[in-house]
């Protein structure tokens, strides 16, 4: 027969295990967090393609603990200028959009499209901490991930020129190149993508700017006629989450979140492999090339820091200071 001593001490034991075991049910018994998600482009399209898989990733690598509803994406869901504002604000959870398309919000974010480094350098030499912080602070958004590093832009048009002169045409524009093309003359018409073909079709504008992919996918090389080389840029889309969301999940969902952002980051080569098949496609659509030399790129670069400095006084110079080599 046990002493008190002994019955005390079991019973103690026996309400360590109870408490124990308890903690564990509350662990594996939490609800499931959902977190809803929207793209700036639509469904299907190069932009979202990748943001769909990342939400696939999330929803693969989290059941019972996190996953993502993705809402859809383009202005069949919401303006994609708009975006910004409804993940400022947490109607939307996540968004997959591109800096140009929130600098009302935050308008140091028009600086990603000029660096000179990948999303995982930013990382590692201050950055991306620096531009989150902005993020964090102005937007109440957490950067989560960046997709479409490896990918620049392009000047497309409906006419040929024989020389960087912009003059007397306009051009479909978004911030990302709306200091460039003007440097060359240009007249820049803002409009959504879903509006883009229209405007080709009618004569409202003479060309745009986008990236080496998707043009085939959006329809425009319908409306196309040249594509000038080379590139510029990076046409960088960012993954942002409202940061009082991010604060309130456990460092398990966050760990979910992180891992399926550095797999779609991971994603470099196969978009280098992408471009390729694009730039064929083009040349099979009817698109023919307009090839300008290493001036022209750098013309890119001086009028986009130009601007980028005159309007970011405070922020711009370590910004450059961190996003140039």
């Amino acid at each position: 027969m046990k002493s008190r001593e002994q019955l005390k001490k079991s019973l103690k034991i026996s309400a360590i295990g109870f408490a124990i075991f308890g903690g564990l049910m509350n662990v594996t018994s939490a609800e499931e967090v959902t977190l809803k998600a929207v793209s700036a482009f639509a469904n299907g399209t190069t932009f979202t393609k990748n943001f769909q898989r990342f939400v696939d990733k999330v929803n693969e690598i989290g059941p019972g603990v996190l996953k993502i509803n993705y809402l859809g994406g383009g202005k069949a869901v919401l303006n994609p200028f708009e975006l910004g504002n409804a993940i400022k604000t947490g109607v939307v959870d996540i968004g997959n959009l591109p800096g140009a398309f929130y600098t009302n919000i935050v308008p140091e974010a028009d600086a990603i499209k000029l660096t000179q480094f990948t999303i995982q350098e930013e990382r590692k030499n201050g950055a991306w901490a620096y531009m989150n912080d902005l993020h964090v602070k102005k937007m109440n958004a957490y950067h989560l991930a960046r997709q479409k590093d490896c990918v620049p832009f392009h000047l497309y048009l409906t006419k040929k020129i024989e020389t960087p002169d912009l003059s007397g045409m306009n051009i479909r524009t978004t911030p990302i190149y709306s200091a460039f093309f003007s440097s060359l003359g240009g007249s820049m018409i803002r409009t959504p993508p879903g509006d883009v073909y229209t405007a080709l079709e009618r004569g409202a504008v003479d060309g745009y700017g986008w990236p080496t992919q998707g043009v085939l996918d959006l329809g425009w090389h319908e409306v196309t006629k040249y594509r000038v080389d080379p590139g510029f840029y990076r046409a960088s889309v960012e993954v942002l989450i409202n940061n009082n969301k991010w604060d309130k999940l456990g460092k398990q969902q966050k760990a979910i979140l992180k891992q399926a952002s550095m797999w779609m980051e991971g994603l470099c080569t196969e978009d280098k492999e992408i471009n390729a098949t694009e730039i064929k496609r083009q040349a099979e659509a009817g698109i023919e090339v307009i090839s300008f030399d290493g001036d022209y790129v750098q013309k890119a670069y001086d009028a986009g820091w130009d601007a980028f400095l005159k309007a970011n006084p405070e922020h711009g110079p370590k910004l450059k200071e961190l996003l140039t080599k």
